[in-house]
């Protein structure tokens, strides 16, 4: 009798994942980043664009955008869109320089936070409890916001001294810090404009030159997001809650209660940024002062794949070429049409090298593009200089948007117990 020999099912292959990111390659890409900036700066000339003063005024640009990106980050990853975070960095920044004003900076800026706090709890109240489409609830409280701050600033502001309707007296400015010595010899190195060594010394320069201590405390707070949320019990929790909160409510997690504690924090982030912007950047309230920033922290955390560290990289690059345009203007866009013509070379090059050959011709003609754009003109119409904040992000999120993975519950409605 023969006996036929059975065969085991062959192993469905293994989908291959993409690697994450080690230290030693994210050091060698900043690495090549600089090396980049630092060869299209000598070719065009254009030295102010790794600065002292280019870096720090990026800084500064950058952090407002970063704390409402970060409050995005927490409200997403408790499930909840936040679409608000402009208005309340508007409640931010009106609380923040009405308590600022009147009681020191450090005040306002407390009173900014809670002021963002107060419209991230109504944001919660609207979407957790009531279950209220999440993009219509934050747009609702956009523009509430600006109506609210415009009512109170007409019996606020318009009646103290050094006031009126749509802004707000002088605050007095929180304490900077310069390193002594440091700053200075960083400055006279990048001031020779050498090779690579000038660009190094311009950006450590600007991390230590005129630093505000609520800059200082802003950036603590992107590895603080990233303890919590990743490395304790609590944000295990929190973040179970935006990726499965019926499974969450299985194990006895409050979905509840941890989606109105993310939202609230979301929104005194947000405030925290607005009332920067009130108390550090400007030192007054002005009407419409945030200029969509709110958004831009929006899709910053879309950039960083709902990411501290991505997300604070895509505040850096808003805050960047933000700062461009007004250090040197033209002078420096100009010069970001070669480092562009550059990358769409280097990406053309790597699609080429994947096979991609239609998506390599096509940044290849827009490299050429570019080149000539640079080549054949010495500056760029002013209304291109002041676009290329926003046009800079889309291009990245654009480029980003095949990586991205939200969290698998964020934005969709949930009620108490529908899992049983």
């Amino acid at each position: 009798m023969s006996t036929g020999t059975a065969t085991k099912p062959s192993a469905a292959p293994k989908a291959a994942g993409r690697r994450k990111l080690t230290w030693p390659w994210i050091l060698l890409f900043v690495a090549a980043a600089l090396v980049l900036f630092s060869l299209v700066r000598v070719i065009s000339g254009a030295n102010d664009l790794t600065s002292v003063g280019q870096v720090s005024g990026a800084l500064q640009l950058a952090v407002p955008i970063g704390l409402a990106g970060l409050g995005g980050l927490w409200s997403e990853r408790a499930g909840v869109v936040n679409i608000g975070l402009e208005g309340m960095m508007v409640l931010g920044t009106w609380f923040g320089a009405w308590a600022g004003y009147q009681w020191g900076p450090w005040t306002g800026v407390v009173v900014g936070l809670l002021g963002g706090a107060l419209g991230g709890l109504l944001h919660a109240i609207i979407t957790v409890t009531f279950n209220v489409n999440h993009i219509v609830s934050g747009v609702a409280i956009n523009i509430l916001a600006v109506g609210f701050t415009q009512y109170l600033s007409n019996f606020t502001f318009a009646e103290a001294e050094g006031g009126s309707s749509k802004q707000s007296p002088r605050i007095d400015q929180i304490t900077e810090i310069t390193i002594p010595g440091l700053s200075g010899w960083l400055e006279d190195l990048q001031g020779k404009h050498w090779f690579l060594i000038s660009d190094v010394a311009g950006i450590l320069g600007g991390l230590v030159t005129n630093l505000s201590l609520l800059t200082v405390v802003a950036i603590l707070l992107i590895p603080g997001t990233w303890w919590v949320l990743w490395r304790t019990a609590f944000g295990l929790r929190l973040r179970s809650c935006g990726e499965n909160p019926v499974a969450a409510e299985s194990l006895g997690v409050n979905v509840y209660k941890y989606k109105y504690i993310a939202v609230a924090i979301s929104g005194a982030l947000a405030g925290l940024g607005g009332a920067f912007l009130a108390i550090v950047s400007t030192g007054i309230y002005q009407e419409g002062q945030t200029g969509g920033r709110g958004y831009i922290g929006l899709a910053a955390m879309i950039f960083g794949n709902w990411m501290p560290g991505g997300m604070a990289m895509g505040a850096g690059l808003f805050g960047f070429t933000d700062s461009l345009k007004i250090r040197g203007g033209a002078e420096n866009v100009h010069a970001l049409l070669l480092l562009v013509a550059i990358l769409l070379v280097i990406a053309a090059l790597w699609q080429m090298y994947r096979k991609k050959w239609v998506v390599a011709a096509i940044g290849a003609v827009f490299a050429v593009g570019f080149f000539l754009w640079y080549a054949l003109t010495d500056e760029v119409p002013s209304q291109f200089v002041d676009a290329a904040p926003y046009v800079t992000t889309l291009l990245v999120l654009a480029l980003s948007a095949q990586r991205l993975r939200m969290p698998k519950a964020d934005g969709l409605p949930y009620r108490k117990g529908q899992g049983k």
